[in-house]
């Protein structure tokens, strides 16, 4: 038999109760629902509580710590370049790779999704973006900009690659990973005007949490990657593929926000139960029963090893991988399934998951098949169990941590490098746009001994043209800065106006919390410097300032010279 192509759907804070299949009336989910009526439901699917370390575990099978992944900004968020990819294992079985959409897991060559195993990429590498309309985006290490609803357009570029691959003799592994219902919460009128006035009947866990506005706009999102699922669906009926496609659909932690959860306490950021349960839908007519359901506990770590079982390809990684196939509850459905354990950190609490019990991070154990809200520590009911999972965590604990993380930002691994805003470091007054780093710019420069600073090597001794992206009112033009690195410097200055209004705020549905607001940015040409291989700190510094200001900074780039 060939072997099947693969598809799979990761969502960005979506909770498991948002979906109608698990029972949540405030909204519809036909098309995500259909994946389980016709395939298998993964009742207890589990991931971590923030979205970078969630797609560490899916690429790669092993826990996120083993992948040096254990933030989401600022570096934290890079997997470590020992580790082989999901795509790194389909690709070398011959399978043609695309991913479309929010990587979050690098963002500088060799950390980039096509250095990890992904012939095509079209999206974004940071956490998060701060407008979905027209989005500046990148499509194989280029910038460009995007056209319509972003959401939308990642999934044409999906259909678009299942489609051209399709005819072909080698099969094809689709990553869609959707930026949404992560905040802002923006969306096209149409999916927005269903809940604009709508009575949400079911409530968080905490009602008093809950901000039903909030609610209302975190699920328009939720029914427009609906109506983004029945499209891909559509196509692969059309292209006559569907019964050759494994697909798997899943979100990368709880929902982000109080709203209906099944009654399950915590939501993102959370090592609870409801911080981390998540869907886990998954279909493949030709080899799974319609309406199965797995009760035994599963999670996004499984992912490589279950798909690459099923496709039957050799996984690549040379490494113990923490997950496991899970391809002998869905075909064999086998009757000896041992129990396990899945262990969640965020921010060192640790928090472990085995099939009827839950350890908190606080040491406290719950009983999860009669109490999925943690509201009674059963410690003294079942003191055997407390100390089997206390002792698990443990040794865990002593397998993962603490995390050395001391690297640097790669330049010269590739053609062109970008430095965001997110990765450098401010000095002085200098300050973010906004609390969160993910998608903010540098601001409010006004002196000169002032400096934003990159940690970066460089891997490639080469001239560099330097770019720097800027916004300046006229007013305020005139400063002349300079890059500097290891002893070598280049300068520019600032002659043209660039100061485009901010944009992101009229489309939110509900006010933003810490992602900035976005703006366009203009190029500033520094010349070359020369930059040799070695680690250093690259410091971007103004050495005049005529005006009030020196400019704000988005980004700086760094293009190797073609001789």
């Amino acid at each position: 038999m060939a072997n099947p192509n693969v598809l799979v759907i990761l969502t960005d804070d979506q909770g498991w109760g948002d979906l109608s299949i698990h029972g949540n009336t405030n909204l519809d989910t036909p098309n995500v629902d259909s994946i389980a009526q016709d395939g298998v439901l993964f009742n207890r699917f589990y991931v971590c509580p923030v979205c970078a370390p969630t797609r560490a575990e899916f690429l790669t099978g092993r826990y996120h710590l083993r992948g040096q992944v254990h933030g989401v900004t600022e570096g934290a968020e890079r997997l470590c370049l020992r580790e082989k990819t999901i795509a790194d294992t389909f690709k070398a079985a011959g399978y043609s790779t695309g991913a479309f959409g929010k990587w979050h897991n690098g963002t500088q060559h060799p950390y980039h999704p096509n250095a990890r195993g992904f012939d095509e990429f079209f999206g974004f590498c940071s956490g998060h973006w701060g407008h979905y309309f027209d989005a500046e985006v990148e499509h194989n290490g280029r910038f460009t900009r995007g056209k319509g609803y972003l959401p939308d357009e990642i999934t044409d570029r999906a259909i678009d690659f299942m489609a051209t691959n399709a005819g072909l003799s080698q099969p094809f592994f689709c990553y869609l990973p959707f930026n949404i219902p992560h905040t802002p919460f923006q969306v096209p009128n149409r999916f927005y005007e269903k809940f604009r006035n709508s009575s949400i009947e079911m409530k968080a866990t905490n009602p008093e949490h809950e901000d039903v506005e909030r609610t209302r706009s975190a699920l328009a999102l939720c029914e427009n990657i609906d109506w983004n699922v029945g499209r891909l669906l559509a196509k692969l009926d059309q292209l006559g593929v569907a019964e050759d496609t494994i697909i798997f659909y899943f979100g990368d932690n709880g929902p982000n926000g109080a709203r209906w959860n099944g009654g399950m306490k915590g939501t993102k950021g959370s090592t609870d139960e409801g911080g981390v349960r998540v869907p886990g839908l998954m279909r493949w007519t030709k080899q799974i029963q319609p309406g199965t359901v797995i009760e035994e506990i599963a999670g996004g770590i499984d992912l490589l090893p279950t798909l690459a079982d099923m496709a039957d390809v050799e996984v690549l990684s040379e490494k113990p991988l923490d997950g496991c196939s899970l391809k002998p509850l869905l075909i064999n459905k086998t009757m000896n399934w041992s129990d396990r354990m899945i262990f969640t950190h965020q921010r060192n609490a640790i928090s472990v998951r085995n099939q009827q019990f839950r350890l908190d991070a606080k040491g406290k154990l719950y009983d999860m098949l009669t109490d999925p809200g943690q509201t009674r520590d059963v410690s003294d009911d079942f003191p055997e169990m407390q100390d089997v999972l206390t002792k698990a965590v443990d040794e865990w604990c002593a397998e993962v941590l603490p995390i050395q993380d001391d690297r640097p930002f790669s330049v010269g691994y590739w053609e062109s490098t970008p430095l965001p805003a997110r990765d450098g470091v401010p000095h002085g007054g200098i300050r973010r746009s906004a609390k969160a780093p993910n998608c903010s710019y540098f601001t409010n420069w006004t002196k000169t001994r002032e400096s934003i600073t990159w940690d970066v090597i460089v891997g490639t001794e080469d001239n560099y043209e330097a770019i720097v992206y800027y916004a300046c009112p006229a007013e305020d033009i005139g400063a002349i800065v300079e890059l500097s690195f290891n002893g070598k410097t280049v300068r520019g200055q600032v002659t043209e106006p660039h100061d485009p209004p901010l944009v992101g705020e009229v489309e939110d549905l509900f006010p933003r919390g810490s992602e900035s607001l976005v703006k366009d940015f203009k190029q500033l040409t520094l010349g070359t410097i020369h930059m040799v291989s070695g680690r250093g700190t690259l410091t971007l510094r103004a050495l005049d300032i005529p005006g009030s200001q020196v400019m704000d900074v988005r980004r700086v780039m760094l293009i190797k010279k073609e001789e």
